[in-house]
């Protein structure tokens, strides 16, 4: 079975690189010459932990292709991934897909798209006599543990009426339904709302912990605790229930896909805004706790551990930290900053007078206050008697409950965590 990527932008990669290491012949195409070339070499233009090593090792082994000729890919394959970042154009580009279609291929729409694009492409295809078969294909990625989020999902959604498609993904996706993964067949509409609805109710259930953690504030109650004595509740689930904001590159779309797909439906999601709104206020808030421990943040140095969303990831698409950086800025603050990987990618996003350090120890020195605001591993393993010595007022401002708050205040630090007394 050949099997064909459009896309070699961060979905793209992903998908080639994980459907290979399924041992499948996988041909991945992009127009640029110069990236498609780097991917062959596993160079990648992003961090995703895991992926360069699949991506090598599908090379290697001849599973793994790179090409720049888009008839002959869709013509050696049978089933075709459409996986763009961006659903702008998705359309066009699947009318040009179908035009070299010449044996019946299953086109499979993974890029994120709003309700009813599906159908509309199945339509053009049926008014220019072209035989696709289209199938709507949520995938539920998230950065920084992408590899194992399609290795190891939750389950399988499939978006069709044609029941040899169901059978090809099938046997193309043995190894996880062999596993149990349950595989759901239902129509495009259900299909392309499912993962919307999953991002939004995700971004309801965070809220509503971080609503809950502003109240474990003021009642001198804890968080962390309440979140793992919630969490055991089997009707709840522990994943994601920790205070914080959604972030990444497809949570806003998604959530703004749904929104705009409501109003346009004449539907009032109440509880879909109010999410929205308290995901959006994660960062005022953090920004309250620094403005009250210092007082004024005017003419501070603020030290930011962490620029991307999440760990392991380079991506600061909607990121905490971003936001806080300008708003620090805003109000007369000096920023400096440090995070292990997605530090290009921060001085893309974030411009003006940003300090970028090379070290963790380095944002620590001589700083009024020390913000850790991305959860990497390595800054619970730093060593704050070190920073303790260097830095100007030893204030910890812990976005992401990493550390041990007793022991932080044990040696000597203002020590605020998120819901935490």
């Amino acid at each position: 079975m050949q099997i064909g990527v459009y896309g070699c932008g961060y979905l793209g990669t992903v998908v080639a690189a994980c459907l290979a290491d399924f041992g499948v012949p996988v041909t991945a195409y992009g127009s640029d010459a110069v990236n498609t070339t780097l991917l062959a070499s596993g160079i990648l233009p992003f961090h995703e932990k895991n992926l360069s090593d699949i991506v090598r090792r599908g090379v290697r082994a001849g599973r793994l292709m790179y090409s720049t000729h888009l008839q002959s890919m869709v013509q050696r394959s049978e089933i075709i991934y459409l996986a763009e970042d961006s659903a702008q154009s998705i359309e066009e580009i699947s009318l040009e897909i179908s035009q070299f279609c010449d044996h019946g291929q299953i086109l499979v729409l993974v890029t994120p798209v709003p309700v009813g694009t599906a159908q509309r492409i199945e339509n053009h295809f049926k008014a220019a006599g072209r035989q696709v078969v289209v199938v709507s294909h949520p995938v539920f990625l998230s950065e920084g543990c992408a590899v194992e989020d399609f290795n190891w999902p939750d389950r399988i959604v499939l978006g069709t009426t044609s029941s040899q498609a169901v059978s090809s993904l099938k046997a193309l996706y043995r190894p996880l339904v062999m596993r149990g993964v349950p595989v759901i067949v239902t129509n495009h509409e259900t299909a392309e709302l499912v993962r919307e609805a999953s991002t939004a109710f995700l971004a309801t259930k965070v809220s509503f912990i971080n609503e809950l953690s502003s109240l474990c504030e003021h009642v001198s109650a804890d968080a962390v605790d309440l979140a793992l004595a919630l969490g055991l509740d089997k009707r709840i689930a522990p994943r994601c229930l920790q205070p914080g904001s959604l972030g990444g590159s497809f949570a806003e779309s998604d959530m703004d896909s749904l929104a705009n797909l409501a109003a346009g439906s004449g539907v009032s999601l109440k509880i879909l805004t109010a999410a929205r709104e308290v995901n959006r206020e994660f960062c005022d808030r953090i920004m309250g706790k620094i403005s009250k421990v210092l007082e004024t943040v005017c003419g501070k140095q603020v030290g930011l551990l962490g620029l991307a969303f999440k760990p392991n990831t380079n991506s600061v698409a909607s990121s905490t930290s971003i936001r806080l950086a300008r708003e620090l800025m805003q109000r007369g603050a000096h920023v400096k900053a440090y995070d292990p990987i997605a530090m290009p990618d921060a001085q893309q996003e974030l411009t003006g007078n940003v300090r970028y350090c090379d070290s963790a120890y380095s944002v620590a020195e001589g700083v009024d206050a020390l913000v850790l605001s991305t959860g990497w591993p390595e800054f619970r393993a730093l060593d704050f008697d070190r920073i303790k010595r260097i830095i100007r007022r030893p204030v910890v401002v812990d976005t992401k409950n990493l550390l041990d708050g007793a022991r932080m205040r044990a040696m000597g630090f203002e020590y605020l965590g998120v819901g935490r007394a």
